[in-house]
């Protein structure tokens, strides 16, 4: 059943070729067959990394650096390894491009999603600082590590291929597809954070409460690694594949032909992603070390910002097809730095302005965030869309959001949270002049052959 490759390793691509033709029907896959297996694969990681980034706060301070007296320090210990997947997640886009190439795309993807459950339930076992001691840190920071190399491994090219298959009129409101994990993911893993704090003693909490949100991760991962392996099951995506369209190509070649897209598209989306954890983490930890209301009930108002994103995110779609997706970002970035000037008071006004600061930050969030995929993925040619796409993503997660919360609670914490709004007016500016140089440099490419 698995073919040989050229240096005698076993792939599955005729595997997922023998799948093809097993599921084959005559009817051809839908464009809402595509979009459910994206929604589920983001979601699934994006539930992995917040149940991770909740407990960061919530969890890791207290249980692995108790060591230190100052909430206020070990969290930020506790965010500096948070920011430690994003380090790992163009690693692991390295590695598994290799494994892509030489044993097979449903190889990759099932290695890469059981690494990730794995390292995210792995979490639920973690011993505390009084029971092992510094092992405790440098087990976090392993299973850290773990979760951020298996995302870049979890990159499966469904985004591309729901964007080839979207209707041209349509391309905003299939970009916005894939976007919509993020929110339902977020919803998912407060929900459960919130029950288990609000229903359980702090001891018990800490104990064993807080460790059964990463069980179900793990759950969640092989649903959707089942919900995906069928789109890579199915006719469309092997025809895409096989035909080189969704083809990973060598690293080094796709930086060489498109390193200045890819540098461009990672700061296309820096509003939207600065933006990302500053309502959804920071101001969790914000609210727990600088009260307003308890962390328990900020995470139920988080659930209901997160049901105001996932609107937002599908009328950022409908907007765009309007208007364009490039002005529907620039607009974003727009009202995000507008945004970024009430922020900060909203944040220090007591539980009705933190609860306003969360309402409204998802609906701008959604707004931008909604069409930050993609937006420069029409420059890659064919042949570099999966690799560009792939490398531009993780340098724009690591850019904009990997240290987000580290930097955002020690700007606000040493020199007030006024310093917020600056912060998210960076990423507005960075957004803003990324778009205006792609606009620039792809007139002057549509012109050049004209000059010749």
């Amino acid at each position: 059943m698995y073919s040989m490759s050229n240096a005698g390793s076993p792939t599955s691509s005729e595997f997922e070729r023998d799948a093809r033709r097993m599921h084959e029907d005559g009817k051809p896959l839908s464009p809402g067959s595509i979009a459910i297996g994206v929604i589920i694969g983001r979601m699934s990681e994006f539930f992995d990394f917040f149940i991770y980034g909740i407990a960061s706060v919530l969890v890791f301070p207290r249980l692995v650096f108790s060591f230190e007296a100052n909430p206020v320090t070990a969290t930020l210990m506790s965010f500096a390894i948070f920011s430690l997947a994003f380090m790992a997640r163009p690693v692991g886009s390295l590695v598994f491009m290799w494994v892509d190439r030489t044993y097979g795309r449903g190889s990759k993807l099932t290695i890469a999603l059981f690494i990730l459950g794995g390292s995210t339930a792995s979490l639920a076992f973690l011993p505390s600082y009084e029971t092992i001691g510094m092992w405790s840190v440098v087990l976090l920071a392993l299973f850290r590590l773990g979760q951020g190399f298996a995302l870049g491994g979890a990159w499966d090219g469904m985004a591309s291929l729901l964007a080839l298959n979207a209707p041209k009129e349509h391309r905003g409101w299939y970009a916005m597809i894939p976007q919509l994990g993020a929110p339902i993911g977020f919803a998912l893993a407060s929900a459960l954070f919130g029950y288990f704090y609000a229903s359980l003693s702090t001891a018990d909490f800490l104990s064993w409460g807080w460790r059964y949100p990463f069980f179900v991760a793990f759950a969640i991962n092989v649903v959707a690694l089942f919900a995906r392996l069928r789109i890579v099951a199915s006719r469309e995506f092997g025809e895409l594949f096989e035909s080189n369209e969704l083809q990973p190509t060598p690293v080094l070649e796709t930086i060489r032909v498109h390193g200045r897209d890819i540098l461009l598209g990672a700061f296309v989306p820096l509003a939207s992603f600065a933006m990302f954890h500053l309502v959804t983490i920071f101001p969790l930890s914000w609210v727990t070390l600088y009260g307003g209301q308890s962390a328990g009930e900020f995470l139920f108002v988080q659930i209901i910002g997160a049901a105001v994103g996932v609107c937002s995110v599908i009328i950022s779609g409908l907007l765009a097809d309007r208007i364009g997706r490039r002005k529907q970002l620039m607009i974003g970035a727009v009202i995000i730095a507008i945004f970024s000037f009430t922020a900060p008071f909203l944040l220090d006004a007591g539980g009705k302005g933190q609860d306003a600061f969360i309402i409204i930050g998802f609906a701008i969030l959604g707004l931008s965030f909604g069409q930050a995929s993609g937006a420069v993925s029409s420059r890659f040619g064919l042949r570099y869309r999966y690799t560009g796409s792939a490398l531009t993503s993780d340098l724009a997660w690591l850019l904009g959001a990997g240290f987000a919360p580290l930097v955002a609670l020690g700007l606000a914490s040493n020199f007030g949270i006024i310093f917020i709004g600056g912060y998210l007016i960076s990423g507005a500016i960075c957004t803003l002049g990324a778009l205006t140089l792609s606009r620039i440099l792809g007139n002057a490419e549509h012109q050049a052959p004209a000059n010749r």
